[in-house]
């Protein structure tokens, strides 16, 4: 028979096999378990992958009908104008006879000049307090070409004064399309300087005139990298 020492060693020897065997049987179920939480974590990525994809066209849906949206609205202003300065109740009521006395006069229309007007009212905002800029009035000319007309008298008047109060003469646009021109503002003015001829077209177009070509740029970024 073997000794005591072998016996014990041979049982220490069997223990161990089997501790083995059962620690080998636990990594193949955890290689397993493992295999499949990748499974699951690589589909849940794709379907994840496919919603960011759908979230995006959904963006993108969303900003074309937005902008849309904003040229219908802009569209719909093209005959109006904003005008600012006059101070409150000086139409008495009238806003459309007020203006069309006034205008003409402070335009350097001919005498007898007859501006067509659709509509016109203060915006409509609170009565502003005393010491306060005055609501302007927003007019709708009848016709597109008499507003721009108008437009053009005002910007080569420059300086608007009706009996001591300076009268400004803005486009009627979306918030949104203003802030599209402002942008524009740092390039109009390093065209002024460098006495390069320019338009803004509508929407927000800039268009460039050099050397007899005109070159047309739909952001200030464009612009600045053509003038570099």
């Amino acid at each position: 028979s073997l000794p005591a020492d072998v016996k014990n060693i041979l049982a220490m020897l069997n223990k161990m096999t089997d501790s083995l065997a059962t620690l080998t049987n636990s990594v193949e179920e955890l290689k397993v378990y493992l295999n499949e939480v990748e499974q699951r974590i690589g589909a849940v990525e794709d379907e994840l992958s496919e919603e960011k994809k759908r979230v995006a066209a959904l963006d993108l849906k969303i900003a074309i009908l937005a902008q849309r949206l904003d040229d219908q609205e802009n569209r719909a202003r093209r005959n109006n104008l904003h005008i600012l300065g006059f101070p409150e109740q000086m139409e008495k009521g009238k806003p459309i006879q007020f203006l069309q006395e006034v205008l003409p006069k402070l335009l350097g229309f001919a005498d007898g000049t007859q501006l067509e007007l659709e509509w016109a009212h203060r915006s409509l905002v609170p009565r502003p307090a005393a010491g306060q800029w005055p609501r302007p009035f927003i007019v709708q000319f009848l016709r597109f070409l008499v507003k721009e007309v108008v437009i053009r008298k005002a910007r080569e008047v420059e300086v608007l004064d009706w009996e001591g109060n300076k009268i400004f003469i803005f486009p009627n646009l979306s918030r949104e399309l203003q802030e599209k021109r402002k942008k524009i503002m740092e390039v109009k003015k390093r065209l002024r300087d460098i006495g390069v001829k320019y338009g803004l077209f509508y929407p927000a177009i800039l268009r460039i005139t050099m050397e007899g070509k005109d070159y047309s740029f739909n952001t200030p970024g464009e612009a600045h990298n053509f003038l570099k």
